[in-house]
């Protein structure tokens, strides 16, 4: 019997099924909406089967058949998938996709710059780049949604494999103007009583707080944010210091003002910034050349984006 559907239109049923509209499946593939539609038409007519159902301002929903149809086609196109990795391998050339999950707060700085240079190097490989918060990524990791998370060693289970690419010491982040900022350190009982702008994101306001807990300090808290960019808008403009691990190139705030960057002084725990992989004998070759690319680019020139840690 002649298949009379294509691996794309399963595509298109896949990225609709986990988008959960038209028009965000069209955004994630890059393609048409009026294309996408007519692929999930043509599929509708020839499976005799209503895929989803329209839910009002909730978007789509599959149907209890399509789910069982979008279930067969996502193993259909990982199969698939696993064919282009077999073949990849065995001409020992990387080639074919890989998706990078990548921690949001520092996606900015270096998830398209690493895409640049490992599709440069790579011109057969395909990368596709998702951000999301940690907790997420692990999920998407779990579910085969990315390959690799770029992220930090909090919380990570056993079923994962952390690999650092280098170690972010905690900053104290003032206004340009503030009287310790041009100190070369700045301890944390110097500031403790100051109010303080808080990244308020499970895992970095956890590793923030446990500082001064370690200190026997209380942080006076004035202001939480879960976007670091209204962290540094916030401090710039004189509502209090805040503590960061990312030092970006430029000192500007999105908003124009200005800040200084101290490293905080003691003993402190670093961050460790790596990838994060499902804890796997197999791997195929697009992912192992991912993984050595960025190895030797943030080893050998550091964070893109950001000023390099002495």
């Amino acid at each position: 019997m002649a298949l009379r559907f294509t691996f794309r239109q399963l595509e298109y049923l896949v990225a609709v099924g986990e988008a959960g509209s038209i028009a965000a499946a069209s955004a994630r593939v890059n393609v048409s909406s009026p294309s996408i539609s007519a692929a999930i038409s043509q599929l509708e007519a020839e499976f005799g089967v209503q895929l989803f159902v329209r839910r009002h301002a909730q978007g789509l929903s599959l149907t209890p058949g399509g789910q069982r149809i979008f279930n067969e086609a996502r193993r259909i196109l990982h199969a698939a998938a696993s064919l282009n990795e077999l073949a990849s391998d065995i001409n020992e050339h990387p080639r074919g996709p890989i998706t990078l999950g990548c921690l949001v707060t520092i996606a900015p700085y270096l998830s398209a710059s690493l895409r640049r240079g490992f599709e440069s190097k790579h011109p057969d490989a395909r990368v596709t780049l998702r951000e999301a918060h940690q907790g997420t990524l692990l999920a998407m990791l779990r579910r085969a949604e990315i390959d690799v998370a770029i992220t930090y060693d909090m919380d990570v289970p056993g079923d994962t494999v952390f690999t650092p690419l280098t170690h972010l010491p905690p900053l104290v982040i003032l206004p340009h103007d503030h009287p310790l900022a041009e100190n070369d350190t700045i301890a944390l009982e110097d500031m403790a009583g100051d109010p303080m702008v808080l990244l308020d994101l499970p895992n970095s306001r956890d590793y923030f707080l446990s500082l001064f807990h370690q200190a026997g300090l209380r942080p006076n808290i004035a202001e939480r944010t879960g976007e670091l960019s209204v962290v540094r808008s916030l401090v710039a403009n004189g509502f209090g210091y805040g503590l960061i691990n990312l030092r970006p190139l430029s000192n500007l705030a999105p908003d124009g003002g200005r800040l200084a960057y101290v490293p905080l002084a003691g003993d402190h725990r670093a961050i460790a910034l790596g990838l994060l992989t499902m804890r796997s004998d197999l791997k195929s070759r697009v992912l192992r050349a991912f993984e050595d690319h960025a190895k030797t680019a943030i080893r050998a020139a550091g964070v893109p984006g950001m000023v390099p840690f002495a």
